[in-house]
This record gives C-alpha cells, sequence and structure tokens, in this order.
C-alpha cells in the first residue's frame, strides 16, 4: 500500500474524520490508521489585515495526500473566498514540504455553475481548477459535477478529474427505504411513479433516473429571466401521460434558493400528483430556500426533500420531511481505489433498480 495521509482544510474536518473511519473498515487500511489520519495537520493562521497563512504540522516527505475541502457552507462559518485562499495556502504548504502526489477531494465545487465562456465575465470554475492544478494539485475528485464540459477545463496530462455520479447514492437509498422489493418496483414504481427534471437542462439528470427505475419522465421547461439571478418567469410542463396520483420525484444536482423547485412544485400542484417530492445531490440551500420549502410542505405541496451530506449538513436548517444520505462510505471507496490503483468502474457504471434490489434481495435471503 502507498504511503499517503488523509488531511483537510477548516471546512471539511468532520466529513474527512467520517471518511477515515469509513476507510478503517476495509482490511488493508485498517493496521494504518494512525498514520492515514492527518485532521490536524494543517494549520491556517490569520494575520490582523485578513492574510492567511497555512503550516503543516508535521513531516509529509514523499507521502500522497489526499486533502477534503468545501467552499461552501460548513460548519465553522467560513465564507466562499476565504476557504478558496485556505485550500491555495494548503496546496502551496503541501508542494514546499515536499507532498507526492496531491489529491483535492471536494465533494461539491461550490464554483461549479460558473462555467460558461459566452458572457463578458471570469469563468470561475476555470480560475478555481487552474489554480488547483497551478499550485500543486494532480487530482480532482468531486461528486456530480454541475455539467459533463466542467471535466474538459483542466489539462488531464497536468492534473487528473474524477466525477463520481452521487445521483447513484440517491438511486440506492430509494430502493432501500422507499421500494425494497423487485415486486414494488414492477407494480409500484413504475406505474405510479415518475421523475420530474426542474428544467430542459436538467433533462438527461432525470432521464437516467427514469431509466434506472423503469418509470415515466416529465420534462419541466422554464423561462428564466437572465438579467437577474436565480429568477424563474415561467414553467411549462411536458408529460407523456397524466400525473393525477402519481408520486412525482423532482430531479436535480442541487438545491440553491429553491426558487426554480418552488415555482415548478405550485406549477405541478393543479395535475393533482398524489404527492410531490424533490431528490437532489448537493444541499446549498442558500436563503430564502428553508422558508420556500418550509411553506410547501406546511402547505400539503412537498412531501420530503431528499439530499446528500456533500455540503455541511450539521448546518442545514431544519424543514420537514428532510432526509440527508451519506456519502462518507462512498468517498471512502474512492480513495481506496485510487492508492491501490483499483478500477472505479463499479463506482461509475448505470444503475440499475431492478438489478440492484435482486441482488440485495439475494444475499439478504442466504
Amino acid at each position: 500500500m502507498k504511503n499517503f495521509i488523509i488531511c483537510a482544510t477548516r471546512t471539511m474536518r468532520d466529513y474527512a474524520s467520517k471518511v477515515i473511519a469509513r476507510l478503517s473498515e476495509f482490511p488493508e487500511f485498517s493496521g494504518f490508521m494512525e498514520q492515514i489520519n492527518g485532521i490536524n495537520l494543517l494549520a491556517a493562521d490569520l494575520f490582523a489585515d485578513g492574510e492567511m497563512e497555512v503550516t503543516v504540522n508535521s513531516s509529509i516527505r514523499g507521502k500522497d495526500v489526499v486533502i477534503f475541502s468545501s467552499n461552501a457552507r460548513n460548519k465553522a462559518g467560513i465564507g466562499v473566498n476565504e476557504a478558496k485562499i485556505e485550500l491555495y495556502h494548503a496546496l502551496d504548504a503541501l508542494i514546499r514540504c515536499q507532498a507526492g502526489k496531491i489529491i483535492v477531494f471536494e465533494p461539491f465545487i461550490s464554483s461549479s455553475r460558473s462555467d460558461r465562456t459566452t458572457r463578458r465575465s471570469s469563468v470561475g470554475l476555470w480560475v478555481h481548477l487552474k489554480a488547483i492544478s497551478s499550485l500543486g494539485g494532480r487530482h480532482v475528485v468531486t461528486f456530480q459535477l454541475h455539467s459533463d464540459k466542467s471535466k474538459t477545463m483542466l489539462d488531464p496530462t497536468l492534473c487528473a478529474i474524477d466525477d463520481i455520479p452521487a445521483l447513484t447514492l440517491l438511486k440506492k437509498y430509494l430502493c432501500d427505504v422507499y421500494i425494497k422489493t423487485t415486486e414494488k418496483l414492477e407494480n409500484e414504481v413504475r406505474n405510479h411513479w415518475a421523475f420530474c427534471s426542474v428544467d430542459a437542462g436538467g433533462e438527461k439528470l432525470a432521464r437516467v433516473f427514469a431509466n434506472s427505475f423503469g418509470a415515466p419522465l416529465v420534462v419541466a421547461h422554464k423561462q428564466r429571466n437572465y438579467s437577474k439571478p436565480n429568477t424563474v418567469e415561467s414553467i411549462n410542463i411536458l408529460s407523456a401521460e397524466p400525473l393525477e396520483g402519481k408520486s412525482l420525484w423532482i430531479v436535480d444536482d442541487m438545491i440553491d434558493t429553491a426558487g426554480s423547485v418552488e415555482k415548478l412544485i405550485r406549477a405541478l400542484a393543479p395535475l393533482k400528483p398524489r404527492e410531490i417530492n424533490i431528490i437532489a445531490v448537493h444541499a446549498l440551500f442558500s436563503p430564502p430556500a428553508a422558508e420556500r420549502l418550509e411553506a410547501l410542505s406546511r402547505e400539503g405541496l412537498l412531501s420530503r426533500t431528499i439530499v446528500t451530506d456533500t455540503v455541511c449538513p450539521d448546518s442545514l436548517p431544519h424543514i420537514k420531511g428532510l432526509e440527508i444520505v451519506e456519502s462518507a462510505e462512498e468517498a471512502a471507496k474512492v480513495i481506496k481505489a485510487i492508492i491501490n490503483n483499483e478500477t472505479m468502474s463499479n463506482l461509475l457504471k448505470t444503475f440499475n433498480a431492478a438489478a440492484y434490489l435482486e441482488e440485495k434481495n439475494h444475499f439478504t435471503n442466504l
């Protein structure tokens, strides 16, 4: 096994600790956890004028380093820009300490939506990825990038990138908690469920869900006012069959202010579905998301909201029907594969609900 260490910036120490605990469950790592655990490896100091310096607290010469970082909402209450600067300083410090290969693991890359080059504006994701690779990052790992094209922003000869499909975690959760048997999948889900995109651009995500479960697809086409951020003017619903009496699942990669899903849910409600649910990977929940979702719940329009913990779950507001799916085990599997030079095909393959339930039920009955 390679000589490596796992560390974290201040925004991701709790998450990294969970990943380390999961990693210790693999036999080949169990006896090396003291050497692997570098939660307190990095120290960030702020000068009086706001400048920063990051210090590496022990020798890492020649060790590969996995550094967890987040620039989104976090338990430490650190803002986006300060969190980014801390990551950049940490990379510089690690390189100066002669670390081996540096792997940056950002479960959610906050600048992922700034990926367009058609306007007179900076491209935030390009700036962020360029900074990481220029400062010595040789591998970036994340969950569910906002768009496939984002992966082309990194020169693969300088820095690799792995975009792990966290939607698979949500699909497994639906199977484990709400479906459970192939009989229910066949009789209930395929006849009485439907998966809905939040907009035309999100059709691909919703279609992947619909195909995984063999259920109908609903496409919402929204008209934005691009002169104002997070603004939707109208929504048209496209469906091949009536939605009355169906359980609808709105699929998205993230929930930010919840403005889009609120308007979508209010547009779907007159079609008389049995229930409306939201299932998304990244729970940004920028204000006033909590108020919007709670209001929808109170009005009986929203049954449940299922998200992952890629954005600090400890600071999530209380919302009726909120369910959080842990991703630390998946992150541990990714690290195991990278450190051992194993294939990640099992983590990237297309999910099939019927095959998953059959396999699970087979092992349960043994």
